[in-house]
C-alpha cells in the first residue's frame, strides 16, 4: 500500500519527513476542498443566479486569471515572507471566497467571490510547491532516492483530492449549493487549524529574500523561459480534457455522458501508476528525457484520434480512439509533470525557488489562455474533424525541441 507517509519501492521504504508529510497530506485537502465546489460552479451561475452563457464564461475565466495569473506573485512573496504566513493567509481568504460564494446571488458579489477563491490559491500554491520542490532535493541529496519520487507523490495526493472533491460535493449538492460551498470552507478551516499548530514557523535551509529584484534575472534565464514554454505546451495539450474530448465524445456517442467515466479513467491511471511509473522512469531517464517522453506519448494521443477520425466510428467503438487518447495523455502527465517541478530547483536563483515556480505557472498559464482561444477558434473552422487533432499533435511535440539541453 502506498500512503502519503511514506513510498515504498520494490526493495525498500523510504521515510519522508514531518514537514513533506504535512505538505503533500495540504495537497490533498486543498483539492477536496477546491473540487468539491468546481465542477458544479458554472450550473450554479446559469441556473440559480441567472446568467447569461458568456457571462458564466467570463466569470469562470476570471477565476483562472487570478489563480494561475498570479501563481508569481505568491511565490515571491513566500520567498520574501516563508510558507506559513502566505499559507494561512491562502487559507483564511479561501474561507471567506467559498462562504461569499455559497451567498452570492447578484453577479458583482459572484465576482467578487470568484477573484478571492482564485487569488488565495495563487497564495498557498506556489508556496506549498516550491517548498515541496526544495524538500524533495533536500530528500535526494541526503541519499533518500530521486527527487521526482516525492514530487510523483505530490501529483498522486492532488489527483485523489480532485477525485474524492466532486464525489462530497455531489453528495451535498443534494442540499444545494450554499451547502457545497460551506462544506469546501469547512475544509480549509481544518487545513488552516491543522497548519497553524504543525507548520513551522522557520523552515531550517530557508533564506528569505526581498520581494523585488528577481524579476530581471527570471526574464533573461532562457533555459528556465524555455521549461516554461515547454511545460505550457503540454498544459495546453491538457486542457483538451475540458474542449476537444468532449466535442470528440458528443460526436462518437451523441451525447458527454461517457465524459465522466473517461475523466474517472484518467484520475485512476494516476493514483494507482503514477508512483511505479516515476520510480520505473527515474531510474533510467535524465529529467529532460522523462519530459520528451511524457511529450511524445501525447502527441501520440492526438495522433490517435486525428488517425480515427476520417473512418467516422460512432457507438462503443467509435469512443475507443478517444480513450486511448485519455490514457496515453495521463501517461504523458505522468512523466512531464514531476519532472518540470523537479527541474525548477536547478534552474531557479537562490532564495527565488517560491518566484520561479510561481512564474512556472503565470507563464505556462498564460501560454494556455493564448492558445486555447486559437484551439477554439480551430475546433469551429469548420475544417474536416481530423485537422484540429493533427494540428494539436503537432504542440507537444514540437515542445520537445524547446527543452533545456544542459541540465
Amino acid at each position: 500500500m502506498i500512503t502519503p507517509l511514506a513510498v515504498r519501492g520494490t526493495r525498500e521504504r523510504v521515510r519522508l519527513s514531518p514537514l513533506l508529510r504535512l505538505l503533500i497530506l495540504t495537497q490533498l485537502a486543498f483539492n477536496i476542498g477546491f473540487f468539491a465546489v468546481l465542477p458544479f460552479l458554472a450550473e450554479h451561475l446559469g441556473g440559480a443566479v441567472g446568467m447569461a452563457g458568456w457571462m458564466v464564461g467570463f466569470v469562470l475565466g476570471l477565476r483562472t486569471f487570478s489563480q494561475q495569473g498570479l501563481f508569481v506573485v505568491g511565490g515571491a512573496l513566500a520567498d520574501r515572507y516563508g510558507v506559513r504566513p502566505v499559507v494561512l493567509a491562502g487559507c483564511v481568504l479561501r474561507i471567506a471566497g467559498f462562504g461569499w460564494l455559497g451567498y452570492a446571488e447578484r453577479a458583482s458579489a459572484v465576482i467578487g467571490a470568484v477573484l478571492l477563491i482564485g487569488f488565495a490559491a495563487a497564495l498557498f500554491s506556489p508556496a506549498v510547491e516550491s517548498e515541496v520542490a526544495r524538500q524533495a532535493v533536500a530528500w535526494e541529496e541526503s541519499g533518500g532516492g530521486s527527487r521526482t519520487r516525492v514530487l510523483a507523490l505530490f501529483t498522486v495526493a492532488g489527483q485523489a483530492g480532485a477525485f474524492v472533491g466532486p464525489l462530497l460535493g455531489a453528495l451535498l449538492l443534494s442540499v444545494d449549493f450554499r451547502a457545497v460551498c460551506l462544506a469546501g470552507a469547512g475544509v480549509f478551516v481544518l487545513v488552516l487549524a491543522g497548519h497553524a499548530r504543525l507548520l513551522p514557523q522557520h523552515i531550517p535551509g530557508r533564506v528569505r529574500v526581498q520581494v523585488r529584484g528577481g524579476i530581471g534575472p527570471l526574464l533573461r534565464n532562457r533555459r528556465f523561459l524555455a521549461l516554461c514554454c515547454a511545460f505550457g505546451a503540454y498544459l495546453l495539450a491538457y486542457n483538451q480534457l475540458y474542449l476537444a474530448l468532449p466535442a470528440e465524445v458528443e460526436r462518437a456517442a451523441g451525447s458527454q455522458a461517457p465524459l465522466a467515466w473517461l475523466f474517472a479513467l484518467s484520475s485512476l491511471l494516476v493514483v494507482t501508476a503514477q508512483l511505479p511509473v516515476t520510480r520505473w522512469v527515474g531510474e533510467r531517464l535524465t529529467l529532460r528525457r522523462s519530459m520528451a517522453a511524457g511529450l511524445a506519448l501525447i502527441a501520440a494521443g492526438f495522433g490517435v484520434v486525428a488517425l480515427a477520425l476520417p473512418s467516422g466510428g460512432t457507438g462503443a467503438a467509435g469512443l475507443v480512439p478517444a480513450a486511448g487518447f485519455v490514457v496515453l495523455l495521463t501517461l504523458g502527465q505522468m512523466l512531464v509533470a514531476p519532472a518540470a517541478r523537479a527541474w525548477v530547483p536547478d534552474l531557479a536563483e537562490e532564495g527565488r525557488l517560491g518566484l520561479y515556480t510561481g512564474a512556472l505557472s503565470s507563464v505556462s498559464g498564460l501560454i494556455v489562455l493564448v492558445g486555447s482561444a486559437g484551439t477554439g477558434t480551430l475546433l469551429d473552422s469548420g475544417l474536416p474533424a481530423a485537422v484540429p487533432w493533427a494540428v494539436l499533435a503537432v504542440v507537444p511535440a514540437g515542445a520537445v525541441l524547446l527543452l533545456p539541453r544542459r541540465g
